[in-house]
């Protein structure tokens, strides 16, 4: 049993002075398990006892390169240097800006922001003032941020609330949220074309925009089907509906244009943060100059005092270096696939029945014997074999998320040999959770 004396010390100071000890929900394990972490280099991370972990949560996507990668964090010191925030444009941020729009299909004009929660908001804000329309369709299991009008049927909701697939209903995820709300947004089960052809007929002339994660972040990222992305994009422009793709999760991660290059299917505007930094805050939105121009001028709002900071940006701009030079994520990808082929492997010698997800950059696994296509059907994943493994493997020292639906996120750090390591250690772990 790995220790968690210093650990627990620590978190009992932060009950005292943080609401339940965290700083966000998803980081409360309960009050003796919530783990407390000092430190992180390459793909390892390290908690108060000094256990020593190899990472696969990496900050839930951030981490492209690695935990504190010296060749960002010697640009984001020299640009400290420099002064951080202006109120002003700096030509740093411009560099940052021409480099997103060589490397994205389709990416005309882009804003800087902060979270990616703030850039799925304002990119629906522009929707909603460039159509003159005010609802939205969302996927039921995706996750766009901590905002009023996107907490309907995401991961954390439950699937027995969510009524009959032909008739969806959008399941509020928290209180404080107001009642009328729920009166912008539709929810549609993911990958079920029929559904999506139905509502958009039917209430086209009340749609604003429709948001999809091309793969759903927070619900093992699961992939959409061959044609449901087309199958959306021409929806939207049959009926004048502006497509957000929300790749806070899958930007400058599947490919070094994100799901517009690997799936091949560009929509009007896309949200990024996560690996654009690397672990530092900075997020964008941008797409088509005819909708991006519509901000500002008395348009459409939108500001921040730290947008583009000077942080930010250098960090930003040494990632996509980064990623521009060489083959780094498709290297990864590589490495990926044999990390989710050993572990398919591994499971089948087991006898586990289960179904491989996601991209290998960011991928999962259910155990089922039902074919899974949208969030509905994490009713067939049996919940606590899963956390059983993950929870052997975490006393491995090889950390994934307890549960399913967050995938394993992979970053340059993660070589060949600490790929053989996980698996062998996952084998392990399958052994010792195994009925």
């Amino acid at each position: 049993m790995l220790s968690r004396e210093k650990s627990q010390a620590v978190f009992k100071r932060a009950r005292k002075v943080l609401a339940q000890g965290v700083s966000s929900n998803f980081r409360y394990w309960g009050p003796d398990e919530t783990p407390v972490l000092a430190r992180g280099k390459g793909v390892k991370v390290w908690d108060a006892d000094g256990n020593e972990f190899i990472d696969y949560r990496l900050g839930w996507g951030p981490i492209i390169l690695g935990h504190a990668d010296e060749r960002v964090n010697q640009a984001v010191h020299e640009a400290i240097e420099q002064g951080t925030t202006f109120a002003a444009t700096t030509e740093l941020e411009v560099e940052v800006a021409e480099k997103i729009v060589d490397m994205i299909p389709g990416m005309e004009m882009l804003r800087f922001t902060n979270t990616g929660t703030e850039a799925t908001m304002h990119s629906l804000r522009v929707a909603r003032a460039y159509t003159g329309r005010e609802k939205l369709i969302k996927f039921e299991g995706q996750y766009h941020g901590m905002y009023d009008y996107v907490l309907f049927s995401t991961a954390s909701s439950s699937i027995g609330a969510m009524g009959a697939r032909r008739s969806p209903v959008p399941v509020q995820a928290g209180s404080g949220i107001p009642r009328k709300i729920r009166d912008y947004v539709i929810t549609l089960p993911f990958n079920d074309f029929e559904a999506v052809e139905r509502v958009i007929r039917d209430q086209h002339g009340d749609i604003a925009a429709l948001m999809i994660e091309p793969t759903l972040g927070n619900a093992a990222g699961l992939e959409p089907l061959p044609g449901f992305l087309e199958h959306l994009r021409q929806l939207c422009d049959d009926y004048g509906i502006v497509m957000i793709f929300d790749e806070v999760k899958t930007g400058f991660r599947l490919a070094n244009g994100g799901a517009r290059e690997a799936f091949g299917v560009i929509p009007d505007i896309s949200a990024y943060a996560k690996s654009l930094g690397n672990g530092y805050p900075v997020a964008a939105f941008g797409g088509k100059r005819d909708i991006i121009k519509i901000i500002g001028s008395g348009s459409v709002s939108h500001g921040g005092t730290f947008g583009a900071n000077g942080m930010s940006m250098a960090a930003a701009k040494t990632v996509l270096d980064i990623l521009t030079a060489g083959p780094v994520l498709d290297d990864l990808a590589r490495r990926g696939q044999r990390l989710k082929s050993g572990v398919g492997e591994i499971l089948s010698e087991a006898g586990i029945p289960h179904q491989l997800t996601g991209h290998p950059n960011m991928q999962a696994f259910l155990i089922t014997e039902k074919t899974i296509k949208d969030y509905r059907g994490y009713a067939h994943h049996d919940a606590k074999l899963y956390a059983a493994i993950m929870d052997n493997l975490y006393q491995l020292n090889v950390w994934m998320e307890a549960d399913a639906r967050e995938p394993w996120f992979l970053c340059e750090a993660h070589t060949d040999a600490v790929i053989d390591e996980t698996l062998n250690k996952f084998e392990d772990a399958v052994k010792a959770a195994k009925p």
